[in-house]
């Protein structure tokens, strides 16, 4: 039973791939945690924390193994303005909500809303994180002995007032970077027995330790040295007055971290062929968040970042955000003198080699053969994630792309028109009837200069809205009012329950009328 936590084929093999790349995780989770954690303007324990509850809980109870969750920029940017202007207990209290706004969104299914996201969209996001991961790391390249050096890296994407290294520093700092990078890119061509971003810290380190280079390590950021996290209620009034404090800021993070660790599991879907549970994630991710309030955390969501270096690590189960999470509190409560001493740029190499891996690199091959509107949508969502927030750039990827989707289908609604033997004017009308196409389609008729006698079928239609409604009956009072005896034909059953004005005008045929439903959410409650 207890391998069902990951391979099946080698039990043995997997155990250590899990192991070894959960270490791996664990190591790259301390300056990101830290880093995120003086974004929002906290203390560093309250990112480690975070990276440690939302980590273990997310992994067990989430719906994507191998994915891995801590403490984000993206969150720690909405955080901020919350910890400045009401203090870091209203922070507790909003990431408790958040968790339950998670669950709450989980338990109703609406994690399924992700499959709305459009693949130009889902590359665009893809593009702007790795973007995001990479001016992220530029902080690092900031001169330590600077107040605030840390302080001046945004890490939604721009890097400011950053007092850069030189000389003899920025060289050896680049140098161990490239060092990093090579060992990982070239390690596994000879063994693959440990993950390369591993062996690659672990060699970096030692290489700076014996030789005493003087370099930037973990320790210059913040010391993580602590006890183990404990049980607090956020010491806030509870009353209204905090829920209207809280819950603008609960939804946005809610929201923001379900988009971003949806987005993610997409993803790791596409990379491991698998498949995992959007709505299980849904509640994983809230059962972890409010969890991690009452324990003294900023909550997170999942790390593209971090999930890759699993993925591309050998991790696959739930065991490898497991052993990340559990190694985290051990560095916290027992190691932190050791991992202090592990250099930035190897931690650094890392990320770049992240980067590199989680950039769609095909997309700019692909650009040419795609529609350009779907190319626009592409730049736009990177462009939108690099300078504002995940969330904001998926919504203005997928309202792009529903307009596109509007503007060209609403061209292709074609009404002809014939006569018949009777003497009928014999309009067929073509292509989807929706608020976009409306327009077109009632400009196409003629009711003053058509004959007495005029037939409008919809066979090869489809009526899809209220807006497509309210033109067929605004049509057939047109005709009414001119004295035209008019026919509706191959309209389905709820149409022609809305469309009350038109009833006597519509042919009932139960062998060929089309069986679907218009978009309204209960069509016999509504009416024109």
């Amino acid at each position: 039973m207890i391998f069902k936590i990951f391979s099946k084929k080698n039990p043995a093999q997997s155990l250590k791939n899990e192991i070894l790349s959960g270490l791996t995780v664990a190591l790259a989770l301390v300056p990101e945690a830290v880093a995120f954690a003086f974004v929002a303007g906290v203390d560093p324990l309250v990112g480690l924390y975070a990276a440690f509850m939302v980590g273990l809980i997310a992994s067990c109870t989430g719906g994507r193994p191998g994915m891995i969750s801590g403490a984000t920029g993206a969150l720690a940017v909405v955080m901020v303005s919350l910890v400045k202007d009401h203090g870091v207990e209203y922070l507790f209290a909003t990431v408790v909500l958040m968790g339950i706004i998670q669950i709450l969104a989980g338990t109703f299914r609406l994690g399924k809303f992700i499959r709305m996201v459009p693949r130009s969209v889902m590359l665009g996001f893809v593009n702007g994180l790795a973007i995001v991961i990479f001016l992220a790391q530029l902080g690092q390249f900031g001169d330590s002995g600077q107040p605030g050096w840390l302080n001046g890296t945004s890490f939604e994407g721009s890097v400011i007032d950053v007092a850069w290294m030189t000389g003899i520093d920025l060289y050896l700092m680049l140098g161990l970077v490239a060092l990093t990078m090579a060992i990982i890119h070239f390690l596994p061509r000879f063994t693959k027995a440990i993950p390369s971003s591993l062996a690659a810290i672990i060699i970096i380190s030692g290489i700076v330790i014996m030789l005493g280079l003087d370099t930037k390590v973990v320790g210059d950021v913040a010391s993580i040295a602590g006890g183990f996290p404990s049980f607090h209620l956020p010491s806030v009034p509870f009353n209204f007055e905090t829920l209207s404090i809280i819950l603008p800021y609960s939804i946005i993070l809610a929201a923001i971290g379900l988009i971003e660790s949806l987005l993610t599991l997409q993803l790791i879907d596409e990379m491991t062929e698998t498949r995992g549970k959007g709505n299980r994630e849904c509640v994983g991710q809230g059962l972890a968040n409010t969890v991690t309030g009452f324990f003294g955390g900023m909550g997170g969501c999942a790390m593209i970042g971090q999930s890759m270096i699993n993925i591309n690590s050998g991790g696959r189960g739930r065991l490898s955000g497991i052993v990340a999470a559990l190694a985290l509190l051990s560095f916290i409560l027992f190691a932190s003198g050791l991992i202090e001493r592990i250099p930035l740029a190897a931690l650094v190499g890392v990320m770049f080699i992240v980067v590199i891996g989680t950039f769609e690199w095909s997309s700019f091959r692909i650009m040419k053969r795609i529609p350009k509107e779907e190319a626009l949508v592409l730049v736009t969502v990177s462009a939108v994630t690099v300078f504002t927030d995940l969330a904001i750039a998926v919504v203005v990827g997928v309202i792009m792309t529903a307009l596109i989707f509007a503007w060209k289908h609403a061209r292709e609604v074609e009404v002809t028109k014939e006569h018949d033997q009777h003497g009928s004017d014999y309009y067929s009308v073509q292509g989807p009837l929706f608020f976009g196409s409306v327009q077109n389609f009632l400009d196409q008729f003629s009711p003053q200069t058509d004959n007495d006698d005029v037939i409008i079928d919809f066979k090869n239609s489809r009526v899809c809205d209220h807006s497509a409604l309210k033109a067929i009956d605004s049509l057939a009072k047109r005709y009414s009012r001119n004295g035209k005896k008019l026919h509706l034909l191959h309209l389905s059953a709820d149409c022609r329950r809305l469309l009350k004005p038109a009833q006597d005008m519509i042919e009932v045929n139960v062998v060929e009328d089309p069986n679907y439903f218009v978009a309204i959410d209960n069509p016999s409650r509504h009416g024109l």
